[in-house]
């Protein structure tokens, strides 16, 4: 549902068929029958129009004006019904916050032309210019619907990794290009009752039913990985990165971009709040990244799995490998005046690993083994490495795994920009 109207109305047949002239697979109605029954609805489903009828007890102008103080930061469109067709009586209902009034009896298709002219105005005004997709803020209304509606619903999230540098390499316009394709991509998995929507740029939200949100997720990530080499140069697809341009930049690898994705069926119990549906979602969507391609991650409902998903985590530590020792010295010490923590050694066995490893690839590149060796290694998989060397073989040393390709002889203080940048 993209739309919820709240009809307040004592009438029991006529608010009954207002609401019937109004629903459809988009949009859905709510009836309230005085003030009370009124502000309960308007808190649970901040609802994107509200109707009211002058056939509740209190007057028509005082109950517009209370109902947009009420709704202050909402803003929803108030139609206001009246069996007055005096123009003063108009002109003193807009003046104190209606949008709209009809003077009843109304014609029946009239009423259903106007209602469905304001919502259509007010979603495209909330529109990204993009991706035409529903804004943040109907994506928390429709999340806040979720928490406090009867049904059933599934609710992903879907992030775009590495958007960034593939905009750097690429440029901006072809990054506008594949976010389109994911979004043609995510709506030919919606039926006509699913809800997609945009929280930023590189984040969507989908509504939808608990039985189809597993296979839609798995659809996504399997999609988007097969069109995902149409979005690079035949050079990077076959080296299997991108490699970042520009003179800061040069000599970084970067992996290609991904989606991932996580969702929770129906199990809501125990969050209360629109942030706090998306901080568990933001975290499901954590634990789904891999070193390569897309992924997905399901909190399914009444399941429990004690210790099964351990999540690679990353310290914001550093380990030093450098065969000259003088180097080492100066490293460690200028690296620990600037604050950080560098370690000794490192334990290939621990879940958690420094956030960055200075490997020296030796004069033989012997180093580049140990390279391939931890970015194998499930549990480095949120480590940086950066790879310096004598021997200046860029795609030798990135091929094996490196983040940053970094020759000697190079200037500490570049070394503590890149240092900086991983750490952030």
């Amino acid at each position: 549902m993209l739309s919820t109207v709240l009809i307040i109305d004592k009438r029991k047949e006529l608010s009954t068929k207002y609401k019937k002239s109004i629903e459809d697979e988009q949009t859905s109605a709510i009836i309230a029958r005085n003030l009370k029954d009124a502000i309960h609805e308007i808190q649970a489903s901040e609802p994107d129009m509200i109707i009211v009828s002058d056939s509740i007890e209190e007057n028509l102008t005082d109950f517009c004006e209370k109902i947009r103080a009420l709704t202050y930061d909402t803003r929803p469109t108030i139609i206001a019904l009246s069996k007055s067709a005096d123009s003063s009586d108009r002109i003193s209902v807009l003046e104190c916050g209606a949008d709209d009034f009809l003077s009843e009896p109304v014609n029946i298709d009239e009423f259903k032309t106007r209602v469905k002219a304001h919502l259509r105005r007010d979603i495209e005004s909330s529109l990204d210019t993009k991706t035409l997709l529903p804004n943040q803020k109907y994506v928390k209304k429709g999340l806040k619907r979720v928490l406090n509606s009867e049904h059933k619903h599934a609710v992903l999230l879907l992030g775009i990794e590495n958007l960034e540098d593939y905009k750097s390499v690429y440029s901006e316009l072809a990054g506008d290009k594949l976010i389109q394709t994911l979004v043609a991509i995510a709506k030919s998995t919606l039926d006509s009752n699913d809800f997609l929507g945009q929280l930023d740029e590189k984040n969507f939200v989908i509504i939808t039913n608990p039985y189809s949100a597993e296979k839609m997720a798995a659809f996504l990530t399997f999609a988007f990985d097969t069109v995902a080499p149409k979005f690079y140069s035949q050079q990077d697809v076959k080296r299997g990165y991108m490699l970042m341009k520009g003179d800061r930049e040069a000599g970084m690898r970067a992996d290609f971009v991904s989606i991932l994705i996580g969702g929770i069926l129906d199990n809501y119990e125990l969050i209360t709040t629109v942030d706090g549906l998306l901080e568990r979602l933001y975290s499901i969507k954590k634990i789904a990244k891999i070193p390569n391609g897309s992924n997905y991650a399901i909190d399914r409902v009444k399941l429990a799995g004690g210790n099964s998903v351990i999540e690679p985590s990353a310290s914001q530590s550093i380990f030093i490998k450098e065969s000259d020792s003088a180097l080492s010295l100066l490293l460690r010490t200028t690296l620990e005046l600037q604050g950080y923590d560098v370690v000794d050694s490192i334990d290939l066995e621990s879940s958690i690993q420094p956030g960055i490893l200075i490997l020296d690839s030796e004069d033989d590149l012997s180093g580049l083994n140990l390279c391939r060796e931890l970015k194998g290694r499930l549990n480095f998989v949120n480590t940086k490495i950066i790879m310096t060397t004598t021997v200046h073989d860029k795609a030798a040393i990135l091929d094996a795994g490196a983040d940053l390709y970094l020759p000697k002889p190079y200037e500490i203080s570049d070394l503590i920009r890149w240092v900086e940048y991983f750490i952030e």
